[in-house]
């Protein structure tokens, strides 16, 4: 009889214990798929851009596409022959955010949606994505702001949104932005950089830097990379370290982040090179209201270190950062 008790007993506690066991494990997999952002998200470490094919078709819908097509073809409503307004130079927001800005390395917009509004040094503000939209029509466009209230802001603002939809604050996307190369030990040299220029970029930029135009003749295929109709002195990709990024993952045709083309000295080099042409002015005098927040490589005074202009636009940067620290 007491055999079948403790039995029964043994049974008992099998039972209740894989029903835990079966609760937990239940649990534990719940809260994977609701905090399931790495895995919907991304793929061997890598940020991975949702799917334009699974935009809703909706109003909505429309709104997303509507600011996906203003970020590849900018130029066809906002260029010299735009028909929303005449305020560009021509080139395509998709020119320095490849791939619609879904492109690792590439200047993707997986982050902007998280870290919006934030406080940004250059402006010593804390900026909306209007704020940002418009300064780079303002800079990399060197153009006028399109003003925050229109259709086109909204769509513009709506596609970013929707390409970091599942990024979370508290993550950083792997692959956003331009990468940070590791500094040369010398200046660029732009010699060096104009014959990478030469060998892998003039066939689709152009001798003169001045880009190739489509056939419609409203937008470029090729983006000038000096001259009248590029980005201006205030652009982002004036700065060195960010062009150089840029480049080593992107440039020539054909290069990705996996595959590069270039060493990172060419990188430096060609990047320097292209920035020691003439390319439209912009006042800056509003810029870095707190000089010691100027990045190393910023290539305007006045600064609040002995380091020359020269040396903050060419480089080397390892003693001016090593200076910082101190």
């Amino acid at each position: 009889m007491q055999r079948k008790i403790f039995v029964g007993l043994g049974v008992i506690i099998f039972i209740v214990v894989l029903f835990a066991l079966t609760n937990y494990f239940y649990s534990v997999n719940r809260n994977k798929k609701n905090n399931s952002v790495s895995k919907l998200s991304f793929s061997k470490g890598v940020w991975v851009a949702p799917d334009t094919s699974l935009i809703a078709h909706t109003h909505e819908g429309d709104i997303i596409r509507y600011g996906r097509d203003l970020i590849l073809h900018t130029s066809r409503y906002f260029g010299p022959q735009g028909t929303v307004a005449k305020i560009s130079n021509g080139m395509n927001c998709d020119n320095c955010h490849i791939e619609a800005g879904t492109r690792i390395w590439g200047n993707n917009f997986s982050r902007v949606v998280s870290v919006f509004p934030v406080y940004k040094s250059r402006s010593g503000k804390l900026e909306t994505v209007e704020m940002k939209i418009n300064d780079c029509f303002e800079r990399s466009l060197n153009g006028e702001k399109p003003g925050d209230n229109s259709k086109e802001m909204d769509a513009l603002i709506a596609y970013i949104n929707w390409v970091g939809k599942d990024v979370n604050k508290d993550i950083k996307t792997p692959g956003s932005g331009t990468e940070s190369l590791p500094f040369l030990n010398r200046p660029a040299d732009t010699l060096k950089g104009k014959m990478v220029y030469i060998a892998k970029c003039q066939t689709c930029h152009g001798k003169k830097g001045e880009g190739v135009l489509c056939t419609n003749g409203k937008e470029y295929e090729y983006p000038p990379l000096w001259g009248n109709h590029s980005f201006n002195i205030g652009a982002g990709m004036y700065q060195l370290s960010k062009f150089a990024g840029y480049v080593k993952n992107n440039m020539p045709f054909g290069t990705t982040y996996k595959n590069p083309q270039l060493t990172n000295e060419q990188a430096w080099d060609v990047a320097a090179f292209v920035n020691s042409n003439l390319r439209p002015i912009k006042n800056l005098k509003n810029d870095w209201p707190d000089i010691s927040k100027k990045p190393v490589d910023y290539p305007f005074g006045p600064y609040s270190d002995t380091f020359s202009v020269h040396q903050h636009k060419f480089g080397p940067f390892g003693p001016i950062q090593e200076m910082d620290k101190k």
